[in-house]
């Protein structure tokens, strides 16, 4: 137990301090993994009841764990042990480069299950740091200091989290269990490590600071509760989209679009004074109910007053109202019907365009339908409800498909919902003020499944054949029962968490890709510099030379990629090329008689043979480079020979354009941004979404997926987990400037269109549409 005062006035390596923390932390936390490890078996055996097809996975899992335990907890012991030794050296070892650390080969592929565990620590990872996130962050400084002033943080903090992961990860590498037993085994340690761990961080952060250890850093008193802020109409009236978002007192739950509305009604106090007295006096459903009728009421005048901007001579509502009849809600029905099993020409050519209304064509297409049940459509006309929901619907897709990254098949998917979804606006209106409602969460999920999906790997194909099927089924079934809606919706909710897994390995893959191609750039750079360096302004012979810029320089390369900048192999090449280069200059002094490269001999062999050049060949190589040498040094240069043809060996081209990303046309000034928002973007945090809009004005979301340790780029992912933008701060603070990036309000396609409905119907820049 730490417990000798030891008050430091500045940062300084402490010895003693890191030798009792290190006793404090290290047997604890490997004594909680032993403890917890020892149930494990317990565990798998129930599981396996339970397992159907897999049950002897988990009972030869069962049998391994307990083969293996001492192992497998030596594995644990051993990494924290070998992290918090780097730190005693202050050069503390990063969680994620371990982790992701290149296997033998340099770039290969790494196997779906090895990616599958490190995802599965790095969300252990995620839960720890997220839920002691204070005591962490003393942990950091006060470990840090005694290391001697370094800073540290959940990377590099030798029991953090991350390291606590990666030692889990490789506690279970070596055992031979089934990939599902392995990720099972990581998500106990999730769910059994948590509390321990925590307590242990605590205890370790106390007796810290009893040691003297910054103890002016102690943990925060627990705020007072602070009084409830009032309530006023505009809340009241904002939470009738959300009916959970009282109850978790969840203020900005709602989206933007309806708190513009609200404020837009506002303007009439009277009503909102009779909604704040309603909210007082009635139950709480009773208000709810009030609210959402509010609003709906509102949509109507809010449509009222902009129709005469949107009509055109095709208008429903431009021919003499007194002379017709509204058509009934049985004859819309079935009109409707008719268009949703057999849709027309005009209304599918509607949906592939960008210019023409869908709200106009379907309002047109319904009174040309009413013929087929006898009516005149030159004596029937829409009721102003029915002819607000098909405005209100129309607009909605009409703002999805051209703000939405839907193409080809996507498009003419999502298109096919628009008559199903203007049967339920007329059925149901709580669908546009009502977040649970389960035709939008069905078309938030369709939506997602749908944006930028081209088809082009097999989960894409698969997740559109499944869209395709719920489609066709809604199509099929749907009359005037809403229960197909739910049946539906969580049917595919179920299809899409077993996706978005899927979804996690690509992102996971992305992120290990763009990993390897920096390090990869970075070891080019090294040698590319090393060599320049070294011959520039010289002259060499030409063998000498072809040798330096291509087995060499490949050689260099890879070493580097292999080992970093310090490793043993970079020194050796580093010495091979100063070596040689002295022998060109006393060659050129006419030095005769000396044995050429007779040092060197072995070095020359492992650089031919890393270009697959081996034995006989290579001898032959180097025996042109001797007689090279000795041909300068008898100022015959007749007798300089070249090297043999050396097979031509390439290294991984660097990574193309990023596909979808944001494209900055003409001159643009990539200094001129604002630091701010540089700064913002640095302190991003992983699993962020961000809107990038092309020069198209369409919207593509992307989601903060890696930042390189290396060179501080950002790399984000598109909804199928495929990297589409890898950017700097900087650069990202330019595409803001440009309008090219804004913020992403992650409210699903249907809250988000309604937005761009409510920017349209602005009467104070409504628009013809």
């Amino acid at each position: 137990m730490i417990a000798t005062p030891n008050v430091m006035a500045q940062a300084g390596r402490d010895p003693a301090l890191l030798k009792l923390a290190r006793e404090a932390a290290l047997p604890g936390l490997a004594e909680s993994f032993a403890t917890v490890l020892a149930r494990f078996d317990d565990v798998l055996f129930d599981r396996a009841s339970n397992a159907g097809a897999s049950q002897l996975l988990f009972l030869d899992g069962m049998r391994e764990l307990r083969r293996r335990r001492e192992d497998i907890a030596a594995g644990f012991r051993a990494h924290l042990s070998l992290a918090w030794d780097a730190l005693e050296r202050g050069q503390p070892l990063s969680a994620e480069t371990v982790l992701a650390g290149q296997v033998e080969g340099g770039l290969s592929l790494v196997p779906e299950h090895v990616l599958e565990s490190r995802l599965a620590v790095r969300n252990f990872a995620v839960v720890l740091l997220r839920d002691w996130k204070p005591v962490l962050a003393r942990l950091d400084r006060r470990l840090g200091w005694i290391a001697g002033g370094l800073e540290l943080n959940a990377d590099t903090n030798p029991v953090s989290p991350e390291h606590i992961g990666v030692a889990i990860h490789e506690a279970f590498a070596d055992c031979e269990l089934a990939p599902e037993v392995r990720l099972v085994l990581i998500k106990l340690c999730e769910r059994d490590l948590h509390g321990p761990i925590g307590k242990r961080y605590e205890k370790l952060d106390e007796q810290l600071a009893a040691a003297g250890v910054m103890p002016q850093m102690s943990a925060p008193r627990k705020p007072a509760p602070r009084p409830p802020t009032p309530r006023n109409e505009l809340d009241d009236l904002v939470d009738a989209l959300d009916p959970e978002a009282q109850a978790r007192g969840d203020d900005g739950a709602a989206p933007a679009w309806a708190r513009r509305f609200a404020d837009r009604w506002a303007a009439s106090r009277g009503r909102m004074q009779s909604a704040q007295a309603a909210y007082q006096e009635a139950g709480e459903a009773e208000a709810m109910n009030n609210n959402q009728g509010m609003l709906l009421e509102a949509l109507h005048e809010l449509l009222q007053q902009t129709r005469h901007v949107r009509e055109d001579a095709t208008s429903a509502a431009s021919v003499a109202v007194g002379q017709q009849r509204p058509l009934s809600q049985r004859e819309m029905m079935s009109v409707l019907s008719l268009l949703q099993a057999t849709p027309s020409a005009t209304l599918r050519a509607a949906i592939g365009e960008d210019g023409e209304s869908l709200a106009q064509r379907l309002k047109s297409e319904v009174l040309s339908g009413a013929t087929q049940l006898g009516v005149d459509p030159a004596q029937a006309r829409l009721d102003p409800q029915d002819e607000d929901a098909i405005d209100l619907v129309g607009m909605l897709f009409d703002v999805m498909l051209d703000e939405r990254d839907l193409e080809g098949r996507s498009r003419e998917l999502i298109g096919r919902l628009v008559v199903p979804f203007v049967k339920v606006a007329m059925l149901d209106r709580r669908m546009f003020v009502q977040k649970t409602h389960p035709a939008r969460k069905l078309l938030n999920s369709l939506a997602e499944a749908c944006e930028g999906n081209t088809g082009e790997s097999q989960a894409e194909r698969v997740l559109m054949g499944k869209v395709e099927e719920i489609i066709e089924r809604l199509v099929a079934e749907f009359n005037e029962n809403l229960a197909i809606f739910l049946t539906l919706e969580e049917e595919f909710r179920d299809f899409l968490t077993q996706h978005r897994r899927r979804i996690e390995i690509a992102e996971r893959r992305a992120a290990e890709t763009q990993r390897g191609q920096e390090k990869l750039e970075v070891a080019r750079t090294r040698a590319a510099s090393e060599l320049e360096w070294r011959v520039e302004d010289q002259h060499l012979p030409q063998a000498i030379d072809e040798f330096l810029r291509q087995p060499w320089q490949h050689h260099l390369t890879l070493a580097v990629l292999r080992e970093g900048d310090d490793g043993a192999a970079v020194s050796e090449a580093l010495a091979l090329a100063d070596g040689l280069l002295e022998e060109v200059a006393e060659a050129r002094r006419q030095i005769v008689g000396k044995p050429w490269l007779q040092a060197w001999q072995p070095v020359l062999r492992k650089v031919f043979a890393s270009v697959g050049v081996h034995a006989d060949a290579a001898t032959t190589a180097i025996d042109a480079l001797h007689d090279t040498l000795q041909a300068i040094a008898e100022s015959r240069p007749e007798l300089e020979r070249a090297l043999p043809e050396l097979p031509q060996v390439v290294l991984p081209a660097p990574p193309a354009a990023d596909a979808g990303g944001v494209e900055l046309e003409g001159k643009v000034d990539v200094t001129d941004f604002d630091n701010a928002d540089a700064d913002r973007f640095r302190g991003m945090e992983i699993g962020s979404w961000l809107d990038f809009v092309d020069k198209d004005g369409k919207v593509q979301a992307g989601k903060l997926s890696w930042v390189s340790p290396i060179s501080s780029r950002l790399l984000f992912v598109n909804r199928r987990g495929v990297r589409f933008c890898v950017a700097s701060p900087e650069e990202l603070a330019v595409m803001v400037r440009l309008g090219r990036l804004r913020p992403h309000v992650d409210d699903g396609a249907f809250d988000s269109a309604m937005q761009g409905v409510i920017d349209r119907l602005d009467t104070k820049g409504a628009t013809v549409h």
